[in-house]
């Protein structure tokens, strides 16, 4: 009689589930928007930057080189936290969520000083991405 090694079976199910998970998680940014705030998740990584924070939103070709703290590049991608080498000393994290490095990306500023790229893997979905939020920065009265 054969001794049945379900644990094994249990445990190899549950490995391949978990990791088409994280491909999902990872595959693509994932956003929401409401009235306050837009929500970005991408992987482990997620970031909810409030319409009353934003101090500038623009396109740019490359992001700047910067130390990765922690996350990864693969193909076309690039998610994590990074670290502006001119701003080393003061250990100001960026948020970096591109989907596709060829494409131009969305440079948020937001609470004065800290900075967040991203982009999706289509343009149009990058571009209307951009309008959207370049609307909903503040308006200052003078």
């Amino acid at each position: 009689m054969k001794k049945q090694h379900w644990l094994w079976n249990i445990l190899a199910v549950v490995t391949v589930i978990l990791c088409s998970l994280v491909f999902v998680m990872h595959y693509k940014n994932w956003t929401s928007t409401d009235t306050i705030e837009m929500k970005i998740l991408s992987g482990f990584y997620y970031k909810k930057l409030k319409y009353s924070e934003l101090d500038s939103v623009k396109f740019v070709e490359k992001i700047p080189p910067m130390e990765r703290l922690n996350g990864f590049s693969a193909q076309e991608k690039g998610k994590g936290i990074y670290r502006e080498f001119k701003d080393s000393l003061t250990d100001k994290k960026v948020y970096v969520f591109v989907d596709n490095f060829s494409n131009q990306k969305i440079a948020v500023t937001y609470q004065d000083s800290l900075k967040l790229y991203f982009n999706f893997k289509d343009s149009i979905e990058t571009q209307n991405t951009y309008q959207f939020l370049t609307d909903k920065i503040p308006k200052t009265s003078n």
